[in-house]
């Protein structure tokens, strides 16, 4: 009797594994939206839905103004006419699609401390840890941070 009801506890975890591991790979296409603080905990990124495709921008700073007390702004944007523009608010993530999997490609990230736009992807390793890649031409040259999920006040 005991070896009836261990294997019955073996498969019906067994059983339970095979249910939750499809739900988990498929995922969902909005599981990413939320507030989410970069890796060297310097900025904070809300990224949100548009249409079919998802976009961030920055809603926290570490250090928000400079010495003299004023907003921090884009100051190293190649576009002359840009770098007045505040750095909170700034829209530095755009055009991810879902492509299944926990993941979202096809995306832009804008890096404000050298003026520079990546190709980017992100992955969702677990409900509050992202992996976001910036990079180059193909990804295998670039650079992945990780970001973790933040609960906001209400």
């Amino acid at each position: 009797m005991n070896k009836r009801l261990v294997g019955f506890g073996l498969l019906l975890i067994f059983g339970l594994l095979l249910a939750v591991v499809p739900a988990r790979a498929a995922g969902s296409p909005d599981a990413v939206l939320g507030v989410w603080k970069n890796g060297e905990g310097t900025g904070m990124i809300q990224i949100f839905k548009k249409a079919d495709k998802y976009y961030g921008r920055l809603v926290w700073l570490k250090v928000a103004n400079t010495p003299a007390g004023t907003p921090r702004t884009d100051v190293n944007n190649p576009d002359e006419a840009k770098r007045k523009t505040p750095l909170k608010g700034l829209e530095n993530m755009r055009d991810f699609t879902f492509s299944g999997d926990n993941k979202w490609e096809g995306g832009k990230i804008y890096d404000p401390k050298n003026g520079s736009d990546y190709s980017c992807e992100m992955t969702l390793v677990d409900a509050n840890t992202l992996e976001v890649r910036g990079f180059i031409g193909v990804s295998l040259f670039g650079r992945t941070d990780v970001w973790k999920r933040q609960m906001m006040k209400k």
